[in-house]
C-alpha cells in the first residue's frame, strides 16, 4: 500500500518541478520561493485551528495536528533550515539551467539516499540493487558529457554545482524524514515544518533580496507561484503517509519520488523547446533503468 502513496507523491513532484520552471523564468528566485512557502503554510491553518478548538477532532487522524514538545519543534526547525537551503540552491539552478539538465541531476538523489540508508539505517542491498546503482552512476557520467555539448561544463558551471549540492542536501533531508516520521506524528511534522519555512524565508528575503532588489531580476507575480507550495504539500502528504508503514523502505520511496523526473523532463523539454532532447532522453532512460533495477532488486 505504501508504494501507491509513493506513486502519488511521484506525480505531484513532477507537476511541482514544472510549476517551478514556469514561475522562475525571467523572475526573481527568492520572492517566488517565499510566496510558495506561504501558500503551503496556509493549507495547514484550518486543520491546526480545528485541532485545538473542536472537541473530538483527534479522531480524524489524517487532519488532526497535535501539540508537540519544544524538543520536537527544534527538530522540525532543523528540518526547515535543511530543506530551505536545498530549495534556494535548486530554485537558483533551475532558473539558470535547462530543465532537461536539472531533472536528471536531481534524479540521482536515490543513489545517494541508498548509500545513506545503508550507513544510517542498516538497510541491506541485493546484488541487483548494487548493479542498478552502478548503472545509474555510469549514465549520469554520460549525461555530464551531454551537458558539455550545450556549453554546460559540469566541472566549472556554478549552477550545476548548486543543483548537485541541493540534491545532496535533499538526500540528507530524506533520511532525516525517516527518523522524524518514525518517532513523531507525521502531520505535526509536515504542518509545523510548513509554518517554520515562512519566517526563515522572510529572513532570507530581507537579508539577501530586498536590499539588492533593484539590481536583480524584477519580481513578477504569476498564478503558478502559490500552486508550487500547494502541490508540494500534497506530494509530501502522500510521502509522509507512506513512511508511516512499518515495512516501508526510505530508499525505494526516494526512488519513486525521483522518478518524477520523467514528467518534468518530458513535458518540460517540449514546453520550453530545449536542445538535444533525444540524446538526453536516452541517457535519462539509462538512469531510470538503474533505478528500476534497484526497485526490482528489493
Amino acid at each position: 500500500m505504501w508504494v501507491i502513496f509513493g506513486v502519488v507523491s511521484l506525480l505531484a513532484l513532477g507537476v511541482y518541478d514544472l510549476l517551478k520552471k514556469v514561475s522562475l523564468n525571467n523572475n526573481a528566485v527568492l520572492p517566488v520561493l517565499f510566496f510558495s512557502t506561504v501558500a503551503s503554510a496556509l493549507l495547514f491553518v484550518p486543520p491546526l485551528v480545528l485541532s485545538h478548538t473542536v472537541a473530538g477532532f483527534e479522531q480524524y487522524d489524517n487532519f488532526y495536528i497535535p501539540a508537540v514538545s519544544l524538543k520536537v519543534h527544534l527538530l522540525i526547525i532543523a528540518k526547515a533550515l535543511i530543506v530551505v537551503s536545498s530549495w534556494i540552491l535548486s530554485f537558483m539552478a533551475l532558473k539558470n539551467l535547462p530543465i532537461s539538465i536539472v531533472s536528471p541531476i536531481r534524479s540521482t538523489g536515490p543513489v545517494w539516499t541508498l548509500l545513506g540508508a545503508i550507513v544510517i539505517y542498516g538497510e541491506t542491498l541485493t546484488t541487483l540493487q548494487w548493479v542498478g546503482m552502478m548503472v545509474a552512476l555510469v549514465f549520469f557520467y554520460f549525461f555530464s558529457i551531454a551537458g558539455n555539448k550545450e556549453g554546460v561544463d559540469f566541472k566549472t558551471n556554478k549552477w550545476v554545482w548548486f543543483i548537485f549540492l541541493a540534491t545532496l542536501i535533499g538526500t540528507f533531508s530524506t533520511l532525516y524524514d525517516k527518523y522524524l516520521i518514525a518517532h513523531y506524528n507525521r502531520l505535526a511534522v509536515q504542518a509545523y515544518f510548513s509554518f517554520y519555512q515562512v519566517p526563515i524565508m522572510l529572513l532570507v528575503l530581507w537579508l539577501f533580496w530586498y536590499p539588492k532588489r533593484k539590481q536583480l531580476t524584477p519580481f513578477q507575480w504569476r498564478h503558478a507561484i502559490p500552486l508550487i507550495g500547494i502541490v508540494l504539500v500534497l506530494g509530501d502528504f502522500a510521502y509522509f503517509y507512506a513512511l508511516t508503514y512499518e515495512d516501508s523502505l526510505v530508499s525505494i520511496l526516494s526512488l519513486l519520488r525521483r522518478s518524477s523526473v520523467i514528467i518534468s523532463f518530458g513535458v518540460g523539454a517540449v514546453l520550453f523547446k530545449e536542445k538535444n532532447i533525444l540524446y538526453k532522453s536516452l541517457i535519462l532512460l539509462g538512469i531510470i533503468a538503474g533505478i528500476v533495477l534497484i526497485m526490482f532488486g528489493s
